[in-house]
């Protein structure tokens, strides 16, 4: 331990995670989604996030484009500056849920190791882990960002699913396969499996058609 660090103090706060989880009328939990760029991943967890809001569950969703516009805006794209990234984000992650949030968070997170450092920052069944599957076939037929498209090229190098390994998550909590589910019908699926859990608690019960 440096002297620097000998010199930071926990400071505690008269509230804890289970005072906000009473006032906010539901539990806290941190939602992992994973898997290949275009298997849907960000458009899973932002319909998640509007349907959560519409049953009055408090929830944010980690986008991994949208975090490196502005906290991870320093790291680049080494196998370094990926594992920060995802320990940044575990960590913001973890402090949401002791908020007594339920945070979404879609990032593709290849590797099996990177995860499993994440899941350890939480308490036991605090951490989701969600496998968004999608072949990559299906995923380079899509390519909403024209990544899959320079990744061929060569523009872009060590890109997941071509030129880099994807660790396909041995014991995910849940498995939603896009190329089979709709999006509504994939919240569906996801809120059975939080109810199912005892993760979430609905007043209403989950129809098979999101709310809007």
């Amino acid at each position: 331990m440096s002297k620097e660090e000998r010199n930071i103090t926990w400071q505690q706060s008269s509230l804890n995670r289970q005072d906000r989880e009473k006032h906010n009328g539901h539990r806290s939990r941190a939602l992992w989604f994973t898997g290949l760029s275009g298997a849907g991943k960000s458009s899973l967890a932002f319909a998640l996030e509007q349907y959560l809001y519409e049953k009055g569950v408090h929830s944010y969703v980690l986008d991994g484009d949208n975090i490196r516009h502005g906290l991870n805006r320093d790291l680049g794209f080494t196998a370094e500056d990926r594992q920060e990234n995802l320990r940044r984000i575990g960590e913001v992650s973890k402090l949401m849920v002791d908020a007594g949030l339920f945070v979404l968070s879609a990032f593709i997170s290849p590797h099996a190791q990177d995860r499993e450092m994440v899941k350890q920052l939480f308490e036991a069944g605090d951490f989701i882990e969600i496998y968004v599957r999608c072949s990559i076939e299906e995923c380079e037929r899509r390519d909403p960002k024209g990544l899959y498209k320079k990744a061929r090229s060569g523009d872009i190098p060590h890109f997941t699913g071509i030129s880099a390994p994807y660790d396909i998550p041995e014991d995910p909590s849940l498995i939603i396969d896009t190329e089979e589910l709709s999006i509504d019908e994939a919240v569906h699926e996801i809120v059975q499996h939080l109810e199912r859990i005892g993760a979430l608690k609905l007043t209403n019960p989950v129809s098979n058609a999101m709310v809007h």
